[in-house]
Formats: C-alpha cells, structure tokens, sequence
C-alpha cells in the first residue's frame, strides 16, 4: 500500500502532508510532518499540482486559502474538528457584531468562514506573542478555545472575551491520573498543550503549541516526560529524542492509556490512496470566503 501511494505520489506530483496527530503509518509515508497552519504554509511554497492534507477539514480548508491554484484532498471528508465545530459561522458573527469595537482574534483551528469574521489568525505558538504586542488597552475577542484564551489572559493581565469553545482532546485529560503519573515518574517533566484546562497548565513544566513541546524535549536534559497532548506526537518524539522515555498522558476515562483524537484517527493508509487514486474529496473554499480569510492570516504573518 505504501508503494502504491508513493508510486501515485510521484506520477501525480503530488504532496503528502500530515499533522503531528496522524497515524503512524501516514507519518511514515509523508512529505512533511507538522503543525496545520505550518503545513499549510509549507504547501503553499511548493510547485505541487496536488495536495493532500492528512488532518482535519479546517486544515484543508486552510490549505487551500494559501493555495488556491492546487488541487486539494483530504482523504475523509468526515475527520472534522471538536474545536471548529464548537463555533459555528453563523453564531461567531452574531457573537462579534454584539462587541463592535473589538479586535477579533481566531484560533487557526476554525472553519475558512470563520476566519472571514477574524482580524487575525493565530496558532498555538504565536498567539501569546501576537497577542502581547497589541496595546495593552485594545479590547479583543479571542475564539474558539476557551483554554488557550484564558491562559493567554492569565499571562497578559488581559481579560479578552472568550468565545466557549474547546478540543474535546484536550478538555478531557484527567489531572488527577497525570498527578499519579509524576508520582511514579518523579524525574518527568510535564509537558502540556495551552488547550488544556488551567490546572493542567499550572503543574506543567513547559506549555505550548505541539512543535514548541517537541523542541523543549530536545533541547532539555530530563530523562522521562509526561506528554499532555494528543498521543500521535509521541512518534516525533521517540525519533527525534530516542534515549529518552515518553509517557502519554490519560484521559478521565476508566481504562484509557492515551488520549487519541477520533477525528485524525479517521484518515486510513487506505482512505490516502483512495483519495490519491480518485482525487477526490477536494476541498472547496467560496472565493468571497477565502479572500477575507487570507486578509487573517496575512495580519498575523506581519505581527509574528
């Protein structure tokens, strides 16, 4: 299967991209492993015909704003995301027209319609940064992700309106089972995503975007880390730091070892080379829609 796939890869000049939460095997097979908007970036500056973006819709959406001349698939039209889908366009807007002198900032992990109702794009890397170097007196909504909103809050001594969204990966880790971890693993370090709730964030070493925990467990020296984030990471991070010990932080859930996102899980090395084989599902993006979106992530480029 993963010959096949390379063999139409390359017949077809076309790109195989996955986010840090694939399969392993779709990790295995692709192009370039990484972050949504950094994928999406990375697409954009190739001389691919086609694209295929093994993640989520919003991430093929993205994809396909950055890049509106390349044909762009997803292998399961199916594999949404909890944190898009908590925050519909229709209501975004409504909820941003109630606040008229607001500066609107978007989490990447939205639909291409709501970044059309965004000032500014941001992902989990940036959007501290981003969001410290507006004036300190600027009102903000900051959406969808309640999490990442309030520790941006705590950090800043900002108080942006925070629309009620969140990653049902990340809303559900169980601190209490993450504090039995560090018991029996004094020495790890806990590693936490800023879409984990505050109390997480609180007990973490380090807190930050997916890349930004893969780059703290290479540069530092600790030999075991409890990694509170989606459980594909792991892959990266046991090849990249081989001599040290990983430990996927569990849910809330009796029973479960590892916290897996349903949605990335939905794309298959089979689903890969159906949709390389049929070119289909292609990702469409209204060019209204898209042009209001690009202005977003355009703005956060020039701040970041």
């Amino acid at each position: 299967m993963k010959e096949t796939i390379l063999r139409l890869k390359k017949e077809k000049n076309a790109l195989i991209m996955a986010h840090y939460y694939q399969r392993d095997e779709i990790q295995e097979i692709a192009d370039f492993i990484g972050d949504s908007l950094a994928l999406a970036r990375k697409a954009a500056e190739t001389d691919a015909d086609i694209i295929v973006m093994c993640g989520v819709h919003f991430m093929g959406e993205t994809a396909k704003i950055l890049s509106p001349d390349k044909k762009v698939l997803v292998p399961d039209m199916d594999a949404g995301c909890s944190l898009a889908d908590s925050c519909p366009a229709d209501d975004f807007k409504t909820f941003v027209e109630a606040h008229p002198d607001h500066t609107v900032i978007s989490y990447v992990n939205t639909s291409a319609a709501v970044k059309a109702h965004t000032d500014i794009v941001v992902t989990s890397g940036n959007a501290l940064k981003i969001v410290s170097a507006l004036p300190a007196d600027e009102k903000i909504i900051f959406g969808p992700d309640r999490n990442l909103g309030s520790y941006i809050n705590s950090v800043t001594g900002r108080e942006m309106v925070l629309w009620p969204g969140a990653c049902h990966v990340h809303d559900r880790f169980s601190l209490e089972k993450i504090l039995e971890l560090k018991k029996a693993h004094p020495e790890a370090k806990v590693l936490v995503h800023p879409e984990c709730k505050r109390p997480l964030q609180l007990i973490a070493d380090k807190v930050g975007s997916t890349a930004a925990l893969l780059a703290f467990a290479q540069e530092d020296d600790a030999p075991e880390y409890i990694v509170v984030t989606e459980s594909g990471i792991l892959r990266e991070m046991r090849l990249k730091c081989p001599e040290k010990r990983f430990i996927p932080a569990p849910p809330d859930e009796a029973g479960c070892q590892c916290n897996e996102c349903d949605y990335m899980k939905l794309n298959t090395l089979q689903k890969v080379y159906e949709c390389l084989r049929d070119e289909t599902p292609e990702i469409h993006v209204d060019a209204e829609v898209a042009a209001k979106a690009v202005r977003s992530i355009e703005r956060m480029l020039e701040l970041s």
